[in-house]
């Protein structure tokens, strides 16, 4: 791969976050900036930005529970949006056909069809870099998200399947021994260690059942995601999630970067882009009308349609196979490439602020709520808790069990992974789900009892968002927080937090005093 392709992805990536923009917004331009440059796609970084979308969808199935996917407002949620959508989105693109006398809008409603099943997609790669970042793929929004994105990659193997006529080898049906092959692969996972091993085994699962799936003629990414499905749940799936994380992120620069470089875009074609961006609102505003009227909060409801207002790359695989075809012209090819570079950028910067926006404006959201709730949605109690802490990862669980054995119910654990609190439940422990960030959570909790909150989410912005809603809440106890850096430490007190903890400080402290006290205890006893 040229070295120019990594200097510039560098240089537009550090300047997005200078603009305090996500860095795939840098990354989309320079590919752009490289396509103007002469610089063409090529076999290396079409292979990188393969392997990151492959790695990507590993560890979404790390994540995954398959139950979700039949819930109602997974499933029924998606076929109704997929079919809304299209019907829509095609009588718009047909219109413009009409009011726009040009080649690439002389539609048939077979083709205006086409187009609009190909921006019913939203994008995977675009979701989950999002929620990965704001941490929350393990909330209510992130995971009903994620399953309406698991509902479309299986319509869209479906479309291939019937437009390519790659019908799956019999041997496909070889694939359902996988199921119980499990434990032996959960073996495995144990047996890799914690070190350079760990990732090393993730690659192999996740590249071996692409290959796999390919081979018997089914989509190599469904193998990637269904592989990660398997090893869902094993005690280590989280680890070697994390472990993956760094090289899943360097590799989708490719992908990024191959969007800009898909073709070179005339003034026209970025115009017709630009025109179909301008009926996202439309798509924000189906989902949010279709989950609503499945009784989902509204706020649930508003991110999760936020967050899926985008097109897909899907669509470009799908608009590929249709020129190919001789079913759409090839300046749609770049038409979809521009529309789907466009609708990441808008995502991306308006995503980053919708909690505050939805804090600014929930009554007006909340006002299409439903007035009964699903069962998963109702509020909990806090119980006879007087310290609450948000966040149940290592610090977190760590600092509840250390509080637990000496107030017992008098701590109360809180974060939004479901699997997390249930595992705390079972062992008898106070512990609620709830996202810290959701301000319906706090105006619903009796948090009077409260007097003192632990924050241990490695996020300075979810911390410091949350301090400003307990504030709003009208909370008067203390608050502490966790830092991984030292310059994280004063944005925090400065937005309200009374103690703040460098974990890393933290943990040398306690490994020492708990070191020189065992010391005493051996010298006193020889």
């Amino acid at each position: 791969m040229d070295i120019m392709f990594l200097i510039v992805a560098f240089g537009f990536g550090l300047i997005a976050k200078f603009c305090k923009l996500p860095p795939l917004i840098g990354f989309l331009l320079a590919g752009f900036v490289l396509n103007l440059l002469g610089y063409t796609n090529n076999d290396t970084l079409q292979a990188i930005a393969d392997l990151g979308i492959t790695i990507m969808l590993f560890t979404i199935g790390l994540k995954l529970n398959v139950q979700d996917l039949l819930k109602r407002e997974i499933l029924v949620g998606a076929i109704a949006h997929t079919i809304l959508w299209i019907v829509l989105c095609s009588i718009v693109i047909y219109a413009l056909g009409l009011l726009i006398s040009t080649s690439l809008f002389n539609l048939s409603w077979q083709t205006a069809l086409l187009i609009g099943f190909a921006f019913s997609f939203s994008s995977t790669v675009c979701v989950v870099k999002i929620l990965d970042e704001a941490g929350e793929i393990k909330t209510r929004h992130g995971q009903l998200a994620i399953g309406i994105l698991v509902i479309q990659d299986i319509f869209a193997v479906l479309f291939l399947v019937s437009v390519t006529g790659n019908v799956p080898s019999p041997w496909a049906a070889l694939l359902l021994l996988l199921v119980p092959l499990r434990p032996l692969l959960h073996r495995i996972i144990n047996g890799s260690g914690h070190g350079e091993m760990l990732p090393l085994t993730g690659f192999i699962f996740a590249l071996g059942a692409y290959h796999l799936f390919d081979v018997v003629g089914v989509k190599g990414d469904l193998g990637a995601l269904i592989a990660g499905v398997l090893l869902a749940g094993q005690a280590k799936a989280s680890e070697l999630s994390k472990s993956l994380m760094s090289f899943k992120d360097l590799f989708l620069i490719g992908f990024f970067l191959t969007i800009g470089l898909t073709a070179l875009p005339t003034l026209e074609l970025m115009s017709f882009a630009l025109i179909l961006c301008l009926i996202l609102p439309v798509k924000f505003a189906l989902f949010f009308a279709i989950f609503v009227s499945l009784r989902l909060r509204a706020r649930t409801a508003y991110l999760s349609s936020l967050v899926m207002s985008n097109y897909s790359e899907f669509g470009l695989i799908i608009g590929a196979v249709a020129v190919s075809g001789g079913l759409l012209e090839s300046q749609w090819l770049v038409i979809l490439a521009l529309a789907t570079a466009f609708s990441f950028i808008v995502t991306s910067v308006f995503y980053q602020k919708s909690h505050q926006f939805y804090c600014n404006n929930k009554n007006r959201i909340k006002c299409f709520e439903k007035k009964t709730p699903l069962k998963q949605d109702i509020y909990p109690s806090l119980g006879s808790a007087k310290v609450l802490v948000i966040g149940m990862g290592r610090v977190g669980k760590g600092a509840f069990s250390a509080i637990h054995a000496q107030l017992g119910d008098g701590v109360c654990g809180i974060d939004s992974d479901r699997d997390k609190i249930r595992d705390l439940a079972n062992l008898g422990k106070n512990a609620v789900i709830g996202d810290g960030e959701d301000i319906d959570l706090w105006d619903n909790l009796d948090i009077t009892n409260i007097e003192l909150v632990l924050i241990a989410l490695p996020s300075v912005d979810d911390a410091a968002n949350i301090t400003q809603q307990l504030k709003q809440a009208q909370y008067t106890g203390r608050i502490a927080a966790i830092a991984r850096y030292e310059d994280e430490v004063a944005p925090l007190i400065g937005q309200g937090v009374d103690r703040v903890f460098n974990f890393f400080t933290e943990a040398g402290l306690g490994f020492a005093e708990e070191s020189l006290q065992w010391a005493k205890v051996c010298s006193k006893s020889k």
